[in-house]
């Protein structure tokens, strides 16, 4: 799950923010991927838990201040779909605290990475689009 330089937008702090987030993604799968036993790996699923509970409170709201500032036309949707990974971040969180095995743990990987290239690799698309077209 590599940074593509066709995923930029445009936005200097977006881009910024996006290309952080593939990286956190790929370090957190490299881990939850490796052979370490799964205690060793516990501290890293929990700081990439907490780390992307902050990343949506700073990152969607940055975005969402660009929506008003553009008027972007989709930002009721793309509002949704930032409220939807926030929910299910926070779902994720709390199942580990609660004891979360190893394959919810996978589980979560993948729908991080499936968030990432729908969510950037498509909807973020459509904002840059617009603001290269409209702005």
């Amino acid at each position: 799950m590599m940074w593509k330089e066709r995923y930029r937008i445009g936005v200097e702090t977006i881009d910024e923010q996006h290309e952080e987030l593939f990286q956190r993604v790929q370090d957190f799968l490299a881990v939850i991927n490796g052979s370490e036993a799964w205690e060793d790996r516990k501290a890293k699923v929990e700081e990439t838990m907490r780390f992307m509970e902050d990343y949506a409170g700073r990152h969607f709201s940055d975005e969402e201040k660009l929506f008003q500032e553009i008027n972007y036309p989709e930002a009721d949707s793309h509002k949704k779909a930032h409220a939807d990974f926030a929910k299910m971040v926070k779902e994720y969180k709390e199942r580990f605290k609660n004891g979360m095995m190893e394959d919810d743990v996978q589980e979560f990987g993948g729908r991080l990475m499936s968030w990432l290239i729908m969510h950037v690799g498509k909807e973020d698309q459509k904002l840059g689009d617009f603001i290269n077209r409209e702005v």
